[in-house]
């Protein structure tokens, strides 16, 4: 991580008195993160640092708790295989990707980075959220882009029945992600047509959101999708980064699906490790720490 890059942060408002929602979110540190962590190429960092974001975006729009979290899994048929990302209203996300290092050429026609083929535009995204009685929730649809913000906005309109604007970027100069930050515009009810028409216009005249986060960062981002909408922010930004929920103690528990005479073998190789697929935390499981699952297992106190 560069001592340059700044902490990613979240920024909530309204405007159009109060009948367009909006979240915005620069992310960049944490994709910077996760393609670090990963060891991402460039095409499948600009993919799920896209997913990333809308994770966190999505947790806060469809989330009732400060701690809600929502998961998105996008699998089409491109080289990258499945994008899973989870983001929490808190501000905390991570992620993975089924191949990290699939890549694609620099677009001919426009010279961007190739996310479309990368993920494929033929398959799902997926949606899983907790509802208010704390029932696991997953809605879906078709991918229609693999662009990511416009198969995340076309999800929220058919399965959520959200009229919304999504927009998802992720900028990187030689290895590293400069800018990464995205926006999400929900319409409310009494909204009316010339809002819309305006917020419409605004979102086609910026083009990228990269664009405009590299001028100005994500506040000009917000600033210019709402242009004469009478933009009203929160007066604090929210603090955001990636955050894994592993732990040494969840590493070795994992190891309980394994048989006794499986971890005897571990234990006889010198011990295990583990590796968490979100964040790509190593953990080094000695001998004893196996052996004590056992031990555990075998007491009187964890039979009862």
């Amino acid at each position: 991580m560069t001592a340059s890059q700044a902490d990613s942060f979240i920024l909530r408002g309204v405007a159009a008195q109060g009948t367009l929602r909006l979240v915005g979110m620069d992310s960049t540190r944490i994709v910077e993160d996760a393609r670090i962590r990963h060891g991402l190429s460039k095409t499948a960092t600009a993919a799920l640092g896209r997913t990333m974001t809308a994770s966190a975006l999505l947790a806060i729009v469809l989330g009732k708790k400060t701690d809600s979290r929502v998961n998105i899994r996008v699998e089409g048929d491109g080289p990258v295989g499945w994008m899973v990302a989870e983001g929490s209203a808190d501000g905390r996300v991570r992620g993975y990707v089924r191949h990290p290092e699939a890549d694609l050429p620099i677009r001919e026609r426009d010279g961007k980075l190739d996310v479309s083929g990368l993920v494929g535009t033929s398959g799902e995204i997926a949606v899983t959220r907790l509802l208010d009685n704390g029932e696991p929730y997953t809605g879906s649809a078709n991918l229609v882009s693999g662009e990511i913000a416009e198969d995340v906005s076309v999800y929220l309109g058919v399965s959520e029945q959200i009229p919304n604007a999504v927009l998802l970027g992720v900028y990187e100069q030689g290895e590293q992600v400069m800018h990464a930050g995205g926006l999400l515009i929900q319409a409310m009810p009494g909204v009316t047509d010339e809002t819309l028409g305006r917020l419409e216009a605004n979102i086609r005249a910026m083009g990228q959101i990269t664009d405009s986060l590299r001028r100005g960062g994500l506040l000009e981002a917000i600033q210019r999708a709402t242009d004469g909408l009478d933009l009203q922010l929160a007066p604090d930004a929210q603090p955001a980064r990636f955050e894994c929920r592993c732990s040494r103690e969840r590493a070795a528990d994992s190891l309980k699906f394994f048989t006794a005479h499986e971890r005897q073998d571990m234990i006889e190789s010198g011990g295990q490790e583990i590796v968490c697929h979100w964040c790509n935390e190593r953990y080094q499981l000695s001998p004893e720490e196996i052996a004590e699952l056992d031990e555990r297992e075998a007491s009187p106190h964890a039979q009862a």
